[in-house]
Protein backbone atom coordinates (compact mmCIF):
# COMPACT_ATOMS: atom_id res chain seq x y z
CA UNK A 1 0.00 0.00 0.00
CA UNK A 2 1.47 3.51 -1.27
CA UNK A 3 1.24 6.51 1.71
CA UNK A 4 0.63 9.86 0.25
CA UNK A 5 2.54 12.43 1.27
CA UNK A 6 -0.25 14.14 3.20
CA UNK A 7 -0.66 11.11 4.77
CA UNK A 8 3.19 10.46 6.35
CA UNK A 9 2.38 14.46 6.87
CA UNK A 10 -0.44 13.74 9.22
CA UNK A 11 1.52 11.32 11.67
CA UNK A 12 4.58 13.48 12.61
CA UNK A 13 1.77 16.03 12.66
CA UNK A 14 -0.61 13.81 14.92
CA UNK A 15 2.23 12.28 16.75
CA UNK A 16 0.94 8.95 15.43
CA UNK A 17 3.13 5.67 15.44
CA UNK A 18 3.62 3.72 12.49
CA UNK A 19 3.27 0.68 15.06
CA UNK A 20 -0.16 2.02 15.81
CA UNK A 21 -1.14 2.03 11.81
CA UNK A 22 0.31 -1.21 11.14
CA UNK A 23 -2.02 -2.56 14.53
CA UNK A 24 -4.77 -0.35 12.95
CA UNK A 25 -4.87 -1.84 9.01
CA UNK A 26 -3.84 -5.59 10.12
CA UNK A 27 -6.49 -5.65 13.08
CA UNK A 28 -8.96 -3.16 12.85
CA UNK A 29 -12.13 -3.09 15.60
CA UNK A 30 -14.45 -1.35 12.69
CA UNK A 31 -13.73 -0.89 8.91
CA UNK A 32 -16.46 1.87 7.52
CA UNK A 33 -17.16 1.44 3.50
CA UNK A 34 -17.72 5.04 2.38
CA UNK A 35 -19.21 5.65 -1.30
CA UNK A 36 -16.56 7.62 -2.36
CA UNK A 37 -14.40 4.57 -2.84
CA UNK A 38 -12.67 4.95 0.50
CA UNK A 39 -12.50 2.40 3.56
CA UNK A 40 -11.94 3.56 7.12
CA UNK A 41 -10.13 1.04 9.68
CA UNK A 42 -10.71 2.41 13.13
CA UNK A 43 -8.80 0.99 16.10
CA UNK A 44 -8.81 1.99 19.83
CA UNK A 45 -5.22 3.23 20.84
CA UNK A 46 -4.69 2.78 24.93
CA UNK A 47 -1.52 3.97 24.70
CA UNK A 48 -2.91 7.10 23.33
CA UNK A 49 -5.62 7.32 26.26
CA UNK A 50 -7.58 5.30 24.45
CA UNK A 51 -8.90 7.55 21.59
CA UNK A 52 -9.33 5.91 18.34
CA UNK A 53 -7.19 6.10 15.11
CA UNK A 54 -8.82 6.63 11.57
CA UNK A 55 -7.16 5.37 9.07
CA UNK A 56 -8.61 6.80 5.19
CA UNK A 57 -7.32 4.54 2.42
CA UNK A 58 -8.32 4.87 -1.03
CA UNK A 59 -9.39 1.40 -3.04
CA UNK A 60 -10.31 3.12 -6.02
CA UNK A 61 -6.81 4.05 -7.06
CA UNK A 62 -3.72 1.05 -7.83
CA UNK A 63 -1.67 1.13 -5.94
CA UNK A 64 -4.14 1.51 -3.03
CA UNK A 65 -3.11 4.50 -1.21
CA UNK A 66 -3.17 5.68 2.93
CA UNK A 67 -4.80 8.89 2.22
CA UNK A 68 -5.17 10.42 5.59
CA UNK A 69 -4.99 9.23 9.55
CA UNK A 70 -6.11 10.92 12.91
CA UNK A 71 -7.32 10.62 15.80
CA UNK A 72 -11.37 10.53 15.57
CA UNK A 73 -13.00 13.13 18.51
CA UNK A 74 -16.30 11.89 17.75
CA UNK A 75 -15.88 8.54 18.52
CA UNK A 76 -14.56 9.90 21.85
CA UNK A 77 -15.64 7.84 24.87
CA UNK A 78 -17.00 4.80 22.97
CA UNK A 79 -16.19 1.19 23.03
Amino acid sequence: MEKTSHFRQMLVEKNIREDWVERTLSNPERVEEHEDGTRHFLKQIPEFGGRWLRIVVSFGTKPEQAVTAFFDRRLRGTK
